[in-house]
């Protein structure tokens, strides 16, 4: 491959690393900042679990962001990477819980702006309507769950320790579940712009099965996402696991397992296609932010006891965060494509 190839996919790893130091870590923030589970537990199963979603599931979300705008030019993937990248890396420096798939959207326009190439409305609207939809359909499922949660461990009626233990179990089993969910949805974000310019070719694995183009593709981005994971998640998920609203242990299993149902909903192929095959609305499958799956899934549980606990000064910052992260990526975007075109004689788009 040649070092030009190499060099361009070094923004979408940034934006990998950014992505698991932001919203990946947020899968287990609850149960890191309830204190049920050590960061260091919690970094290797999330990293694990991403690969794989990344891996198995990561094309479905991918081709909803090709829609947006079908960057044709590794130049331009790059500079749109690194924008969404930069980005998601200055509010998690403030730590801000913010959205990777906003600052990818931004990102995309930022890039349509440039070239001239229209942004196109339907896959704009489906979109920016998940950006809405996400956290309430996060803080519906939180409620639910929680009822129905305490609704059998009442009639259980287990000794507290054993309680304790199965919560302990839970938010692990929950992260896991989180973490692939998250893989399979937001890997699109990280490398869904190459996409049209994938430089890996398919192959054979010892006449097994074929590992394509696209799975090598998000294989880098994850373990991009992996790494971001252990050497800069743990500030953010502090903001989301103690100083939103102070959580018990099981209700941070319950945002997890809300969160982690909301991303799968998402990202399922097989949903989607068992909903079309008898006549259903089906889902659509769009990268939807991880952190706006948490927040919502937080605000649920508060807003079920009462609204007491909510720190809205918190919530307010993470609020300013997402309307300001599309419009920072964008305009970074199109001021590095600037660049690259006119100082570096780059080739953005054709």
């Amino acid at each position: 491959m040649e070092i030009a190839v190499l060099l361009f996919l070094t923004s979408g790893l940034f934006l990998g690393w950014a992505l698991g130091a932001n919203d990946a870590a947020n899968v287990f923030g609850t149960a890191v900042g309830s204190r049920m589970v050590r960061f260091s537990t919690a970094a290797i199963i999330c990293s694990l679990f991403v690969v794989l979603g990344a891996v198995i599931s990561g094309a479905g979300a991918a081709h909803t962001l090709g829609k947006l705008g079908a960057i044709n030019a590794l130049a331009g993937s790059f500079m749109a990477a690194f924008a969404a990248a930069t980005a998601v890396y200055l509010m998690t420096k403030a730590g801000l819980p913010v959205s990777t798939s906003q600052a990818i959207v931004g990102a995309i326009i930022g890039w349509n702006l440039f070239s001239g190439t229209p942004t196109d409305p339907k896959s704009l609207s489906k979109i920016l309507s998940t950006w809405v939809l996400c956290p309430i359909l996060a803080a519906v499922f939180a409620i639910l769950i929680y009822k129905i949660a305490i609704w059998v461990v009442t009639r259980a009626k287990l000794h507290m320790l054993r309680t304790d233990a199965y919560t302990r179990i839970g938010l692990i089993l929950a992260g896991a579940f989180g973490s692939y969910s998250l893989g399979a949805n937001n890997i699109a974000n990280v490398m869904g712009v190459f996409v049209p310019a994938n430089p890996f070719t398919d192959f054979d694995l010892a006449n097994l099965m074929t590992f394509s183009g696209g799975q090598q593709l998000f294989l880098l981005g994850a373990i991009a996402i992996a790494v971001g994971v252990f050497t800069y998640s743990k500030r953010v998920m502090l903001t989301v696991g103690n100083n939103l609203v102070p959580l018990s242990p099981f209700a941070a299993w319950v945002v997890v397992v809300a969160h982690s149902v909301v991303l799968f909903l998402f990202a399922s192929q097989g949903l989607e296609a068992f909903l079309k095959g008898h006549g259903l609305p089906s889902i659509p499958l769009v990268p939807v932010s991880s952190s706006q799956a948490v927040v919502g899934a937080v605000i649920g549980i508060a807003l079920l006891k009462g609204g007491r606990g909510i720190q809205w000064r918190v919530l307010g910052n993470i609020g300013f965060g997402w309307i300001i992260t599309p419009i920072l990526a964008g305009g970074i975007c199109f001021v590095g494509l600037f660049f690259l075109q006119n100082v570096f004689d780059q080739t953005v788009f054709n």
